[in-house]
C-alpha cells in the first residue's frame, strides 16, 4: 500500500511539472508573436524578392526532373538478346534437305541450316573447320587427315564418329545413289583411322580438294539399312532428317496447294546438341515462294522478316527507315562465252574484236548497284591472278581494225559481212531482268563495230536445255569460282564436250597449253609455284579470247529489322550467309550501361 508521504511527493512533482509546461507554452507563444506574425507584416514588403526564390526552386526542381527523364536514354540503351523467332522467305520450291542432293536455293537453305560438313566457310570467306577440330597434308598433296572435335552429337543425341563420315563420302562414291557429287569424289580412298580421325587418300595431287569437304555429313545409324537406288526418296531427305548443324528439324506445311501458287513453310528450331552452343535464335522458318512478286508481297504483309536472292529493291522499301539490304559480292563471274566450235565464233580474230568492243565499265554502271568487274578467268584475291594477263576491252578503234583485217567489210546498213554471209550469231540467255538489260547492252556495244547480235532469252526450262545440249552461238551466264583458283572444269579440253562430267567449258574451249597450265596448278601445293603455273593459261586466255568476263554478281539479302552479327565480306554460294547463323540475333531489350 502506498503510504500518506509517498502520495504528497508525486503531488508536489506533478503541479510543478504543470507550471513548467505553463512556462514553456507561454514562451512560445512569446516567441511565434514576436518572431513570426509581428515579422508578416514584413512580407508585403518583400514578396517581390520572395515569390522569385520560390519560383527559382520550382525551376530547379523541374530541370533536374526532366534532365533525369531525358538522360534515363542516355543510361539505358537497346541491347541485342538472344531467343525469338526469324523466318527468310526464298523463291524456289523445297524438295530435299540431304546435303548429298541439294539442287536449287531453297534446298541449299534448309540443308545447310540442318547439316554440318567438316570445313566450312566462315564470314570473312576463310575456309575453317566445323566438324572438324583439325585438318591437315602430306608433302604429296595426297593425304588429307582430319581429325573431328570430341563429343560430337547428332541432333537426336546419338554419337557422330568417323564412321558416320566415312559413310557420307563412301554414298556419294556409289553411282547408284546417282548424288550429283559423285565426279568429285572419285579415286578418293576413305578411311577410319579412329573413332575422330578420317583419312582421305587422293589418287593424285589436288590443292582444290578442302572445298569437298564442306559437304554436310548424314548419319550412318539412320540410313546405314538404305538401299543406294532408295536414298534419293527416303523420308529423311524431306519431312525426318537429322543432322548436326545449328538447327533441326520441326515440322513443314503448306500453306497453298495450286500448282502455281504452292508455299511451303519449312520450321526449324534450335539444335540443343550443336557443338557451338545451343543458337541464340530459337527457332527459323523458311518460306518457299514460286515467284519473286509473291516474296517481296509476303514481306509487305510482314509474313517474313527477310528476302534471299531479289533481282533489285522494290522501290517501296528504298527509303523505309526499318528495312535494311546487304549487296554482298559472290565468289563468281559473269560472262559471255563464245562457242569456239561454231560457224562464226571459231574465228579467233572475231572474238578478240568481240571483247575489244565490250564495255564492261559502261555494263556495270548500268546496273544501278554496285558489283565488282572482273576482266579475268581468275579473281583478284585468287593465287595466280596477273593484272598483266587481264582481257583486253573497250577499245572500238582495235574493234574495227582486227574485224576489217580479217576480212569482214562494213556494209551500208551497219552490220559487216564476208564472203556474202553476215557477221551474224545469237546470244542465248535466261529471261531474267539483270541478263536481259546486259545482254542488250552487250547487243549495243557489238553494234557499233559492225555485230549483229541478236539476243535470245529463254525460259528456265528451255535455257537449261540449250546450255545442256550446247545449242548457242554465244551464252550469257554466271558460273561459281570459289575462293580456290581451280578453274580446271571450265576451261580445261577435257571438260569442252557436253557429255564430260561436270562438262562446264561452255566455250568448247581447246588449247594444249592452257590444259597443261591448269592441270599443273591444280596439282600444286605450294602456293608460289602454283601461281607460276597459272600463267601460260592466263597468258593464252588473253589471247584466244574464248569469253569475255563482266562482273562478280552479287546476293541482295533483305532484312526488315536489325540482324545482329551478320556481317558479310563475300560468298561462294547464297547458303554461305548462314556461315555464323549461330550467333544472329533479333531481339532487343532495354539495359543499363
Amino acid at each position: 500500500m502506498i503510504n500518506r508521504t509517498t502520495k504528497l511527493r508525486w503531488r508536489r512533482r506533478y503541479r510543478r511539472s504543470r507550471q513548467q509546461v505553463g512556462d514553456i507554452s507561454q514562451q512560445a507563444e512569446s516567441h511565434l508573436e514576436r518572431h513570426f506574425f509581428k515579422r508578416t507584416a514584413r512580407l508585403l514588403a518583400v514578396r517581390r524578392f520572395l515569390l522569385s526564390w520560390i519560383t527559382l526552386v520550382v525551376l530547379l526542381i523541374g530541370v533536374t526532373l526532366i534532365q533525369a527523364y531525358e538522360l534515363s536514354g542516355y543510361y539505358q540503351k537497346l541491347t541485342p538478346v538472344p531467343g525469338g523467332s526469324y523466318s527468310e522467305g526464298i523463291v524456289g520450291s523445297y524438295t530435299t534437305s540431304d546435303p548429298l542432293f541439294v539442287n536449287n536455293d531453297v534446298d541449299a537453305a534448309v540443308s545447310r541450316l540442318i547439316f554440318a560438313g567438316l570445313l566450312k566457310y566462315n564470314s570473312a570467306n576463310q575456309l575453317v573447320p566445323d566438324l572438324a577440330q583439325s585438318w591437315s597434308v602430306d608433302s604429296k598433296g595426297q593425304n588429307y587427315t582430319v581429325v573431328l572435335k570430341p563429343n560430337l552429337k547428332w541432333q537426336d543425341g546419338t554419337p557422330l564418329t568417323a564412321n558416320d563420315v566415312v559413310f557420307t563420302f563412301k554414298t556419294i562414291q556409289n553411282p547408284d545413289v546417282n548424288s550429283p557429287l559423285f565426279s568429285s569424289w572419285q579415286g578418293v580412298d576413305i578411311k577410319a583411322l579412329n573413332s575422330r580421325t578420317i583419312l582421305f587418300s587422293l589418287p593424285d595431287s589436288l590443292s582444290s580438294f578442302p572445298e569437298n569437304l564442306t559437304t554436310g555429313i548424314i548419319p550412318e545409324h539412320l540410313l546405314g539399312n538404305v538401299q543406294p537406288s532408295g536414298f534419293q526418296s527416303v523420308n529423311f531427305n524431306t519431312v525426318d532428317p537429322v543432322g548436326a548443324g545449328p538447327f533441326k528439324w520441326e515440322t513443314v506445311q503448306v500453306a497453298e496447294t495450286s500448282a502455281n501458287t504452292q508455299q511451303q513453310q519449312i520450321g526449324l528450331v534450335a539444335n540443343p546438341y550443336y557443338y557451338g552452343g545451343k543458337p541464340d535464335l530459337d527457332r527459323f522458318i523458311i518460306n518457299d515462294y514460286p515467284t519473286q512478286g509473291s516474296m517481296i508481297a509476303g514481306f509487305d504483309h510482314q509474313d517474313i522478316d527477310a528476302m534471299a536472292g531479289l533481282d533489285n529493291l522494290p522501290a517501296n522499301l528504298v527509303k523505309s527507315s526499318d528495312v535494311f539490304s546487304y549487296n554482298v559480292p559472290l565468289t563468281a563471274e559473269v560472262m559471255t562465252f563464245f562457242n569456239n566450235s561454231g560457224p562464226i565464233l571459231s574465228d579467233v580474230k572475231v572474238r578478240q574484236a568481240l571483247v575489244e568492243g565490250t564495255n564492261e565499265s559502261s555494263i556495270i554502271a548500268g546496273l544501278g548497284y554496285p558489283v565488282i568487274p572482273a576482266r579475268s578467268p581468275l579473281l583478284p584475291f585468287q593465287i595466280g591472278y596477273a593484272p598483266k594477263t587481264l582481257q583486253l576491252t573497250t577499245n572500238v578503234a582495235q574493234a574495227n581494225q582486227l574485224l576489217t583485217q580479217d576480212g569482214w567489210i562494213m556494209g551500208k546498213d551497219g552490220i559487216r559481212t564476208k564472203s556474202g554471209s553476215p557477221l551474224q550469231f545469237q546470244l542465248f540467255t535466261e529471261d531474267d531482268s539483270e541478263y536481259n538489260y546486259v545482254g542488250q547492252a552487250l547487243v549495243k556495244q557489238w553494234k557499233a563495230i559492225g555485230v549483229d547480235a541478236q539476243l535470245a532469252s529463254q525460259q528456265s526450262i528451255d535455257f537449261q536445255t540449250t546450255l545442256e545440249n550446247r545449242d548457242y552461238d554465244a551464252l550469257l551466264y554466271g558460273i561459281s569460282i570459289g575462293v580456290d583458283p581451280d578453274v580446271f572444269v571450265y576451261w580445261d579440253s577435257s571438260q569442252a564436250s557436253p557429255s564430260a562430267i561436270p562438262g562446264l567449258n561452255f566455250s568448247e574451249y581447246k588449247s594444249t597449253a592452257s590444259d597443261e597450265s591448269l592441270e599443273g596448278g591444280r596439282i600444286t601445293v605450294d602456293p608460289a609455284l602454283r601461281a607460276v603455273k597459272y600463267q601460260p593459261f592466263l597468258q593464252n586466255w588473253q589471247n584466244d579470247a574464248p569469253a569475255v568476263a563482266l562482273y562478280q554478281p552479287r546476293f541482295l539479302y533483305v532484312v526488315r529489322g536489325h540482324l545482329f552479327n551478320f556481317s558479310p565480306t563475300m560468298f561462294n554460294s547464297a547458303a554461305d550467309r548462314y556461315a555464323n547463323v549461330s550467333n544472329w540475333m533479333v531481339r532487343e531489350v532495354n539495359k543499363t550501361n
